[in-house]
Parts: structure tokens; C-alpha cells; sequence
């Protein structure tokens, strides 16, 4: 497995993933990243701005099977917020959540925000249980007005 920046030919794959994903729970719905503009064209939206970041994993037959991103959230307070971590049905359970945590965690880290915060939803088990792991803790509601409004889980993670 090789994990690298996104590139535009990553796009459909990555589309695909989420709303894939989001679709099995149930969430294929408005105010979730299923519904999100930049979805079909992340390479685009996180090239952007330098201060933003979309990590994928590649297999052995360089397929696309993965992948997290980190961006802006509060960054007069030094808040980033991880985005869009989703893997292919056939690439969990391997530890390659955690390992793209660790891309982002490293971009954050040097682009400077010593937080990095997530939304989430209740019925996503799996993403609860890695990000508790990983060590996110759970907060009682947004840090601000929630950029997807369906969800209803929201977790931060010093980076110290």
C-alpha cells in the first residue's frame, strides 16, 4: 500500500468511496459530505490553498482505495478539521485509518494547527471506534456551526 497526495485521476475513485460509503449507513443525504460541491473534484479543492491536504491509498494494482483530508476549520485558533476519511469496503480493517491519520495528523502539525477536530455520525461505528482510539475525544456539540448539520457526533484532537 502506498500513500501519496491526491491527484486529479483520483477523483472518480474517491467519489465513488464516499458516496459508496455514506450510502451503506444510510447517510446519503443533505448536510452530509455526500451532498458536498467539491466531491467530484477533490484534487482541485484541496490544491486550492496550501494550508489544505487530501492523503489516498493505493494498492499493489494502483487503485485508489482510500483516502483523508485535512483543511482549515478555525484557523485564527489554530483548529484544522479532518475530512473525508472513507475506505473502500475491501481495504478495512488493515490499519490504513490510522496510517492516513498519521498523513494528516503531519500535515496539520506543520501547517501549523494544534487541533484537529471532525464530524461524524452516530451509525458510523467503525470511524467512531478508530477515532477514539486515535486518540480524538468527544465533545458535547460543534466547535462552531457544524459544516454538515446531519451529523451528530463531533470529536477534537490535541496535536500537540
Amino acid at each position: 500500500m502506498q500513500i501519496r497526495p491526491i491527484q486529479p485521476a483520483d477523483d472518480s475513485a474517491l467519489y465513488h468511496i464516499i458516496q459508496t460509503d455514506l450510502q451503506a449507513a444510510g447517510l446519503a443525504l443533505p448536510g452530509t459530505a455526500y451532498d458536498d460541491p467539491e466531491l467530484a473534484t477533490l484534487s482541485q479543492f484541496y490544491a486550492a490553498q496550501a494550508n489544505r491536504q487530501y492523503f489516498v491509498v493505493v494498492n499493489a494494482q494502483r487503485e485508489v482505495i482510500g483516502g483523508a483530508g485535512v483543511a482549515a476549520y478555525d484557523a485564527a485558533n489554530g483548529v484544522a478539521e479532518l475530512q473525508k476519511l472513507y475506505l473502500r469496503a475491501d481495504a478495512r480493517g488493515q490499519g490504513l485509518s490510522y496510517q492516513l491519520l498519521q498523513h494528516v495528523e503531519a500535515f496539520a502539525r506543520q501547517a501549523g494547527y494544534r487541533q484537529l477536530y471532525l464530524e461524524t455520525h452516530h451509525r458510523l461505528a467503525a470511524a467512531l471506534h478508530v477515532y477514539h482510539r486515535a486518540g480524538f475525544r468527544l465533545l458535547a456539540g460543534p466547535l462552531r456551526v457544524a459544516e454538515h448539520p446531519t451529523m451528530d457526533r463531533f470529536m477534537v484532537k490535541d496535536l500537540g
